[in-house]
């Protein structure tokens, strides 16, 4: 049985070296450079489904709306990424952004709703919408 295409079509996670640079502004946020990333990326703080341990992933943001206090970010990776996955089971999580925390619940996206976000992102920022497609908003 074959899967579907459009998770046939997603990039593998990143190994050796490129997961290091891949990682590199997880490494800067936690050295309390997060502000050199503006709003633009965030740490998203949520707890692994299988062990229960805190995760940490660098998550950028394809839309923000400070009047309601939400963030909306993509999965590069579809729905088989981890960090979406446990957020599926455990909504509730902490955003870093720059160097300030927020308690938060995970809400996802109808794919209208995400259709319209990550066309207004995709306007924005052509190359880097090619390869976000899920996503969740987090308030």
């Amino acid at each position: 049985m074959s899967r579907p295409s459009r998770l046939r079509n997603r990039p593998a996670p990143p190994t050796g070296w490129k997961r290091r640079i891949a990682r590199l502004p997880l490494l800067l946020f936690r050295i309390g450079l997060g502000p050199v990333f503006g709003k633009r990326l965030l740490v998203l703080q949520h707890t692994g489904l299988v062990s229960g341990a805190t995760r940490e992933v660098c998550l950028e943001v394809v839309a923000h709306d400070p009047g309601r206090g939400t963030w909306t970010v993509a999965s590069g990776f579809g729905v088989r990424a981890q960090w979406y996955r446990n957020l599926r089971h455990i909504p509730k999580v902490t955003i870093q952004v720059g160097r300030t925390f927020y308690p938060v619940n995970a809400h996802f996206l109808s794919p209208d709703d995400g259709a319209s976000i990550m066309a207004e992102y995709a306007a924005r920022h052509p190359r880097a919408a090619l390869v976000s497609r899920d996503s969740v908003s987090i308030t």
